[in-house]
């Protein structure tokens, strides 16, 4: 009956989520409620999934696991707020008008393909979500048309979420894979490097002939005053300024995978270590250019993180808030095994499928917890095919909905696109790049 419960209030938060437009109740207001109510729903059920525990060690165990659970989404949501920030202040003082300045052409088909080309490399050394964000900022530089805009930054999604399938550090999954050794970087690299550039490939080649002519630049006749307040910022500094700017914030994001492989610290930690140093440079540059930068121009980080979308942050802890329930009550742990049934190779394309839904870090964990390294298995041994697929397929697998995946929620939050919007205009293009990789996948290993 329980179980029953669970899955009924996941649905219709998710139903809710979808549906946020018509019904005009912000998605983050859902998800808190949702994993608010599934929580309780924890406390008075836990018995029933776990008969063991004595009635006076309910509280203190769902205690403990509530607050075991803030802290391992806590990580997650502090990097997504330093990433968030750092991007927004170099954004703010024109760092990325470099990286737009080097994107010269404005014919539609090449631009397309210049900036998932981008997005798919940047996003093998950062993550999925720092890619999208800065691809998005650029792209506020170069197209002026919101739908066009839109319609780029979803493929801009689709390219992150494939570049990270292949890098042991472009994804939360690859990291869980290759840190509990079940892949290893020099077979994991050249292994879904093809399946992932097919991932964005056929999308490209799908919809390149439906684009013509220019884009359109951003109308900058028409300027708010806090549009007009950034550009007389970004005119009094010099470009050696914004270049500092620029090299700090892209710096602090590439340094922070490192930080992680050398020290097994959280990678939140170097985030926001970096934003600290990024803030201290900022307050240190408007000390020494006060009498060139007027006080209603400067924008140190204090004013810097009012502007970051908190609601996007909200929504993302609710939605692991909700899954972890799932989690821990076996919910997530039956349906994997329910699948072991359909084989290795049909359960992976699903676990993909079913990560645009779900979190694809509990279903990867639910896989590599019901399947154990084997080496006597071609499939289940250390670089095995069943790890390689499940790498490509939750990595990708993101695309599906604009909700699977951090680099599709990032989206949401900055460009305000409805679940509908990215259902009918991007899923489709991910589905068929998602199938093409996974063919691509099995076909190479029957042959090699």
């Amino acid at each position: 009956m329980f179980e029953v419960l669970f899955i009924s209030l996941f649905i219709l938060g998710y139903l809710m989520i979808a549906l946020e437009h018509p019904l005009k109740i912000n998605k983050a207001a859902t998800a808190l409620v949702m994993g608010t109510g599934l929580w309780v729903l924890y406390r008075y059920a836990l018995t029933a999934f776990e008969p063991a525990v004595s009635p006076d060690g309910v509280v203190p165990l769902v205690e403990s696991r509530l607050m075991e659970t803030v802290g391992e989404i806590g990580e997650t949501i502090l990097l997504l707020l330093g990433a968030m920030t750092i991007v927004q202040v170099v954004d703010f003082h024109g760092g990325f008008s470099y990286v737009a300045d080097i994107v010269t052409t404005r014919k539609k088909r090449t631009l397309l393909w210049v900036v998932a080309s981008i997005a798919f490399i940047f996003s093998s050394v950062l993550d999925n979500m720092t890619t999208t964000i800065v691809m998005i900022m650029i792209l506020r530089r170069i197209i002026g048309d919101r739908d066009l805009r839109l319609f780029y930054a979803g493929i801009v999604v689709i390219s992150a979420n494939a570049g990270g399938a292949f890098s042991p550090i472009g994804d939360v999954t690859t990291i869980m894979l290759w840190v509990n050794g079940n892949v290893t970087a020099g077979h994991l690299i050249p292994s879904l490097l093809l399946p992932s550039i097919f991932a964005i490939l056929i999308p490209l080649i799908v919809v390149t002939p439906f684009l013509h002519g220019e884009v359109c630049p951003p109308d900058d006749t028409e300027v708010s005053a806090e549009e007009a307040a950034l550009a007389e910022l970004q005119h009094r500094m010099t470009s050696h300024e914004k270049l500092i700017i620029l090299a700090l914030g892209v710096g602090i994001l590439l340094f922070t995978p490192v930080f992680k492989a050398v020290t097994h610290l959280p990678p939140f930690l170097a985030m926001l270590g970096g934003l600290g140093v990024l803030w201290m440079y900022t307050d240190i540059f408007y000390r020494r250019r006060r009498k060139y930068i007027k006080e209603g121009l400067m924008r140190q980080v204090s004013l810097v993180v009012q502007t970051v979308d908190i609601a996007t942050l909200l929504f993302f802890f609710g939605i692991l808030m909700s899954v972890k329930t799932l989690e821990l009550t076996g919910i997530l742990g039956s349906l994997a095994t329910e699948m072991e049934i359909l084989g290795l190779e049909t359960q992976s394309f699903l676990i993909g499928a079913a990560s645009s839904i779900v979190d694809n870090v509990p279903l990867v964990a639910a896989s590599m917890g019901m399947y154990k390294i084997d080496p006597m298995s071609a499939q289940l041994c250390v670089d095995g095919e069943f790890w390689n697929l499940i790498a490509y397929c939750a990595g990708t697998g993101g695309s599906l909905l604009i909700i699977g995946s951090a680099a599709g929620v990032i989206m949401m939050g900055l460009e305000k696109v409805s679940f509908a919007w990215y259902l009918r205009r991007i899923s489709p293009l991910a589905v068929l790049g998602y199938i093409a990789g996974f063919g691509i996948l099995l076909l190479q290993s029957h042959l090699f």
